[in-house]
């Protein structure tokens, strides 16, 4: 099937974190344009597609990447809208990456609420001698806001985060399936004919 078949679905995913969580290359990697050492910080919100076929059907998820800077967040909530499903991203060497997850899901809740499908990701396992945070602790934090789990390194594991959006976008196609309208039943009543006092009623 054609990605530019008209009855392709799109669906908007955004990525969000703090500057320097490695979401850029997060993306990169899952596009197939590969891990970029000298990545620069993201100055502006932009998205790159990537196709995933699901039970025989074509899904276009649009993969946004978000400025995690301070003096540019108020522009990350503009393109926040719409979103589908929310991927959360912290650096496992950097606590305060982590801390700050409280901050954007509070931005993700007044804009979109929680009727959304959201995953969180500790991304630069490589760097594991340099860790602040523990797996439990971001395993723990996306089971309290229901959301899915992911440990991985852009860097030495380039299909990780590609299959775990894959599981996300079954998440979010099993939440939002819409159900075949039944048909209305038409009961063929036989008609009975009772003879009462020498009536047919």
């Amino acid at each position: 099937m054609s990605i530019d078949n008209p009855n392709t679905n799109t669906i908007k995913l955004i990525l969000v974190g703090d500057t320097g969580t490695g979401k850029t290359n997060l993306i990169s990697v899952t596009a197939g344009f590969g891990f970029n050492t000298n990545s620069l910080t993201t100055t502006s919100c932009s998205y790159i597609q990537k196709v995933y076929t699901k039970n025989g059907k074509e899904y276009k998820i649009n993969l946004w990447d978000t400025i995690g800077q301070e003096k540019y967040r108020s522009l990350t909530k503009i393109f926040i809208k719409d979103s589908k499903i929310v991927i959360y991203a912290y650096d496992i060497t950097n606590k305060d990456s982590f801390e700050s997850l409280k901050y954007w899901k509070s931005i993700i809740d007044n804009i979109l609420g929680d009727d959304i499908i959201t995953g969180v990701v500790g991304n630069k396992i490589d760097l594991y001698l340099n860790e602040q945070v523990e797996e439990s602790e971001g395993r723990k934090y996306a089971e309290e806001i229901g959301a899915k789990f992911l440990l991985t390194s852009a860097k030495i594991s380039p299909n990780e985060f590609s299959d775990f959006i894959g599981d996300l976008l079954d998440d979010y196609l099993s939440k939002n399936q819409f159900e075949i309208p039944r048909k209305e039943s038409v009961s063929l009543r036989k008609r009975v004919e009772v003879k009462k006092n020498n009536k047919w009623c």
